[in-house]
């Protein structure tokens, strides 16, 4: 067997480019190498025996020399010229990549419309139901309901949806765990329309959460486990982009609707709907996540949505070749499978997954600190209550959707770029500026042509701002930050958390809009701002480049000795360097010195022992 033959639809050009006969075949000249080569090959054996792989013996010898980076890649025996073009590809041409992984991107996409769609159906649909089901008032009962309402859905999410994400994925898989979370949303989106009483809506709208959550839990680690490294926070990007998109088309939507009287927050509510239809139908022709198989030891299944979603099978069997290792050789795989309790325990006491939970926490909540989804939940309140009429409010709305959708378009580069913990730096600072500047312009009177145009300006830099860092990064992050045996259920845990904290914000908006004003408000959430900052700063470490299975020695970094480098280390550079303008070197990476004090440690000790001895 030669090895992988090129894709369908390629120009196809087999010539062998290294033909060094198989160290089987080859006259010996070096006993040593020849023993490494002859335990190299017995391994590779033994894993294609045990995957029911063993037609791919070859295949998976060469990806064995290749994740060992045993030899130059040209060099390896046997290796063919669409072999060794799809591995430049990674690196000179990273975007080239099948049909199938773009496609399983676009249906992951799909989900994300259908949550931010159901999310802006409700900013339109404020303006009318309350007066229908006679809550309209200012009271402090009215506005608590009209608030409820409006975090049901995040409440679910939080409460319930999240967390059974866990078994369905267990159980069903990724694809199943996404179907199930769509038809839900699709039956209780249609049911919200037909609500005849706000308990009516409130129950139904909380089932609309339950489904988005499972399927907010799913949709990131589906495509993060499906995405090759050099891309994965790129492509996961398109989660926050198209939920994004979703929000926009959610809000042109209540415009759409805007004169159908009392049939209008019915059919605003109803649109949400749509995108549910093809995401029940499309995700069963995606793979299913190569993690999810081999996660359930089904390699031979993992090959193969390995082969659709990458540019030849030497790469999908190295991926397959290095998972094996992570699950067998260094007992990521636990000897029977853990209870739900048992995983949610070690979120907090294994000291891995431990700062993960931890980093994951910081930047989810940063997101709601921010207050974008203040923003997102009552524009059209805010700009009524700032002197638009509401078809003027629901303009200025759809206008705030589309920059939330256009802005992101830059993170799809600069995630894998600039990184995640960059891009937050960058931007928190400016989004409590922008933030703290809009609700300057509450001091200037509603009358005055200057308040109408600061607010919306500032808004639409805020959102801005938001959109390609703060705002793809959570969910990417806390996708991609858990190790393999703990990913869903810490997954779960990410999406409980922010939409728990959207939850409140949601509900105690309206309180809180009227015990300080419209300009309290925005002021207190620039401060938040600056809380987000700090969180970042101290407990989020760099993952872009990293596959996931080095995302371990990301997070073996104590978090104590994390947060001391960056301030007394990092942060001192960092003022020399770029506001004081003095020419200093950066500081040592953390991952070195620490891999550096690990070694001088082994040596003292070993140093001691030597001297008893």
């Amino acid at each position: 067997m030669r090895g992988y033959d090129g894709l369908p639809g390629e120009d196809h050009n087999d010539d062998i480019i290294s033909d060094t006969a198989s160290p089987t075949e080859a006259t010996v000249v070096d006993s040593s190498e020849d023993i490494q080569v002859l335990i190299r090959q017995a391994v590779v054996h033994v894993i294609t025996r045990k995957c029911g792989l063993s037609e791919y013996f070859d295949l998976f010898d060469k990806a064995a020399i290749l994740s060992r980076g045993e030899v130059p890649v040209d060099q390896i025996p046997n290796i063919t010229h669409a072999e060794l073009q799809a591995l430049t590809l990674e690196t000179d041409r990273k975007w080239r990549q099948p049909k199938a992984l773009y496609f399983t991107i676009l249906v992951c996409s799909i989900g994300a419309i259908e949550q931010g769609w159901a999310q802006a159906s409700m900013n339109g649909a404020n303006l009318y139901f309350p007066n229908e089901f006679g809550i309209g008032s200012s009271s402090f009962k009215d506005t608590l309901l009209v608030g409820l309402i409006n975090s049901a859905i995040y409440l679910s999410t939080a409460l319930v949806g999240a967390w059974l994400s866990e078994p369905l994925n267990r159980r069903f898989g990724r694809r199943g765990a996404v179907f199930a979370g769509a038809l839900l949303c699709l039956v209780f989106n249609v049911a919200s329309s037909l609500s005849r009483t706000w308990p009516q809506l409130l129950v139904f709208r909380t089932v609309v959460g339950i489904g988005l959550g499972i399927s907010a839990s799913t949709v990131s680690i589906l495509a993060a486990e499906c995405a090759p490294p050099s891309i994965r926070g790129g492509l996961a990007v398109s989660w926050q982009m198209w939920v994004a998109f979703g929000v926009f088309a959610g809000f042109l939507a209540n415009v759409a609707f805007f004169n159908f009287g009392e049939l209008t927050w019915r059919l605003q509510l109803v649109a949400p709907a749509l995108p549910a239809i093809p995401l029940t139908v499309l995700i069963w022709q995606c793979p299913e996540s190569p993690a999810w198989l081999m996660k359930n030891l089904r390699y031979k299944e993992a090959f193969e949505s390995l082969c659709r979603l990458r540019n030849s099978k030497l790469q999908a069997a190295r991926e397959v070749y290095i998972a094996y290792h992570s699950i067998e050789t260094f007992k990521d795989q636990p000897k029977e499978k853990m209870s739900f309790g048992r995983q949610f325990i070690d979120l907090y006491s294994v000291p891995r997954i431990r700062r993960a939970t931890l980093a994951s926490f910081s930047v989810m909540i940063s997101q709601q600190l921010c207050g974008i989804n203040i923003i997102s939940f009552y524009s059209s309140s805010i700009f009524l209550g700032a002197g638009f009429s509401r078809y003027g409010a629901l303009i200025a709305t759809v206008l705030f959707g589309l920059v939330n959708f256009l802005g992101a378009f830059p993170a799809i580069w600069t995630m894998d770029t600039l990184g995640r913990r960059t891009l937050l730096l960058l931007t928190l600072p400016l989004m409590a500026l922008a933030m703290f500047c809009a609700g300057l312009t509450f001091s200037i009177p509603a009358n005055n042509p200057a308040h109408f145009a600061l607010l919306v300006i500032l808004i639409y830099v805020f959102c801005a701002l938001y959109s390609p860092e703060m705002g793809p990064v959570p969910n990417s992050y806390s996708a991609e930050v858990f190790p393999r045996f703990h990913r869903e259920l810490g997954m779960a845990l990410a999406v409980a958390t922010t939409n728990f904290w959207a939850a409140v914000l949601s509900l105690t908006f309206p309180r809180l809009e009227t015990a300080l004003g419209s300009q309290g408000a925005f002021i207190l959430y620039a401060f938040l701002n600056l809380v987000a900052f700090i969180l970042v700063f101290l407990f989020v470490p760099e993952t872009r480049q990293k596959t996931l299975e080095q995302l371990d020695d990301v997070f073996s970094i104590r978090t104590r000795t994390f947060a001391r480098y960056q301030v007394c280390e990092y942060a001192p550079w960092w003022l020399r360097r770029y506001v004081l303008r003095q020419d200093v070197d950066e500081p040592k990476p953390l991952r070195s010195r620490v891999l550096q004090e690990e070694e001088e440690h082994r040596r003292l000790l070993s140093r001691r022992r030597g001297d008893r001895d």
